[in-house]
């Protein structure tokens, strides 16, 4: 029996606890949503899944940081938006005018990926739970125990936190920045401040600013009853959010923390960590475009969340795939939390429909009779697998592939026949005469070796000859494959004419 997976385990843990559960799962839609912030979700989901397959209950609340200041002009925002900075993200209009304000803006298209990707969460928005008065009576307690707050942040991160300080930011009437504010007082009512703009005035409990960062995260575990939150690395850093988080919950509002499931980044592969602030992105929507939504979830499910992922969306992304087509077949754990819904999968390779696809222009019928042709059998499944993932390998080629997989089939002979010597072209003639159309694949690539011998060419001219003759460059697919996907009868031909070519 192989190690249980990480998410059972977790679950083990949570279930020892309770039956029920409430995973958090909090993201600010800053920038694009990228599959940095997936890991989260996926994390969630896994251990969700876990718990309803353990007979216990469970769901997740996702809380979208929309009240969250704007921190900075990103490099991807319009000059204007240093007027915005400080200012809360679901009050600022969107920079492309297609949502109602800026973080609908980046939060619309990774919800839709997360419907896609059958993660099913509660959501909530920040400013309207602030704005709905859910968090008044965490506010006016985190006031009651200020001293507390600023003693345990004292203590546990070493900063030095003036006495006078609040665990809030109200947002200004007149410049409409929360990180300029500064609270002064406060009643039964209202919350009075003075901002750096020079005005003073007071808030309102509902949504005239919101509680600081790691007093919110606290608050919001007492107000939802989370029980469980995957986060961040940099929150679980020695005097981080996590340190102060879990002291707010037990001494200010009586609860106990969260049980926590830490995570690492996903870099991508030569850059690093993903992060929107810096443009270095891959948005979750972009990838749910481009593959199928189980292969986005196994990519993260299958690596423990302390575990950090080097990503390379481009041709390294086709050993990952490999390996989860593998892992399909021997009903690995982490496969069966990645599946979406009932698919059922073909022995035809995402890598061999990257290469069928382009041979056939991307016609499913002339895919399949491609296939036929390399000895698969053609039934219903292997049709209904074609047509659903070839459409995904299309996009992936378009999208991330590099140059040197992608190729298009020269139609005009005439284009390309003074690209070949007298050698090449006998090799050509001599390998088209001993091309058969019973051979394997593997026998017409081992007859490159064998011709090439007779002719007295080197072997790595002799490939050379052939994609220059099918493809107008001098690499390719597989040649054994490639030859029987296009026709034994049809290479002959294309060979013979460029001999002829005088």
């Amino acid at each position: 029996m192989g190690e249980i997976h990480w998410a059972d385990v977790v679950a083990k843990k949570l279930l020892e606890r309770d039956n029920k559960h409430r995973i958090a799962t909090g993201i600010s839609p800053s920038g694009h949503i990228h599959m940095g912030n997936l890991r989260e979700m996926l994390t969630a989901d896994a251990i969700r899944r876990a718990l309803i397959d353990a007979n216990g209950e469970a769901e997740i609340i996702f809380i979208a940081d929309t009240f969250d200041p704007l921190r900075r002009r990103y490099p991807f925002l319009p000059q204007e938006y240093e007027n915005y900075v400080g200012m809360p993200l679901s009050e600022i209009p969107d920079p492309e005018g297609c949502h109602k304000n800026y973080s609908d803006h980046f939060l619309t298209p990774f919800l839709e990926s997360l419907e896609i990707l059958g993660i099913d969460v509660t959501l909530k928005k920040a400013d309207e739970m602030y704005k709905e008065g859910k968090y008044n009576e965490a506010i006016k307690i985190s006031f009651e125990k200020r001293k507390k707050i600023i003693e345990i942040l004292r203590e546990v991160t070493g900063r030095d936190v003036d006495d006078n300080w609040y665990p809030y930011m109200a947002i200004c009437k007149k410049c409409g920045k929360m990180n300029t504010t500064k609270v002064v007082d406060y009643d039964d009512s209202w919350i009075y401040y003075e901002c750096n703009c020079g005005y003073e005035g007071k808030a309102s409990y509902n949504g005239g600013g919101k509680l600081t960062w790691r007093v919110d995260w606290a608050a919001r575990w007492w107000i939802l009853n989370i029980s469980c939150e995957p986060f961040g690395k940099d929150h679980a850093a020695a005097g981080g959010s996590y340190d102060t988080g879990k002291r707010f919950a037990k001494e200010v509002f009586g609860i106990d923390p969260p049980f926590p499931v830490v995570y690492e980044w996903i870099n991508l592969k030569g850059v690093g960590a993903m992060k929107s602030s810096k443009g270095i992105v891959i948005p979750v929507r972009d990838m749910v475009d481009v593959l199928p939504p189980e292969i986005v979830r196994y990519i993260i499910i299958k690596v423990k969340p302390e575990r950090h992922i080097e990503f390379d969306p481009g041709i390294s992304l086709l050993d990952l795939i490999d390996e989860f087509e593998r892992a399909l077949k021997l009903k690995d754990r982490a496969v069966e939390l990645s599946m979406v819904k009932e698919v059922e999968y073909s022995d035809v390779s995402f890598r061999h429909l990257v290469i069928v696809g382009q041979i056939a222009n991307w016609d499913v019928e002339k895919a399949l009779e491609i296939l036929q042709r390399t000895g698969y059998k053609i039934d219903e499944v292997v049709k209904k697998d074609v047509e659903r993932r070839m459409s995904y390998a299309k996009k992936w080629l378009e999208k991330f592939a590099p140059d040197k997989i992608k190729f298009e089939v020269i139609k005009d002979v005439d284009k390309i026949k003074l690209e070949f010597n007298e050698k090449e072209r006998e090799f050509l003639k001599s390998y088209a005469n001993k091309l058969h159309k019973d051979m394997n694949p593997e026998k017409i690539h081992t007859l490159v070796y064998e011709v090439a011998k007779d002719v007295t060419i080197k072997p790595s001219k002799a490939f050379q000859a052939i994609y220059k003759a099918i493809l107008g460059k001098t690499f390719g697919p597989r040649v054994g494959y490639f030859i029987k996907s296009l026709g034994i009868e049809w290479v002959k031909d294309r060979f013979y004419s460029i001999y002829e070519k005088n």
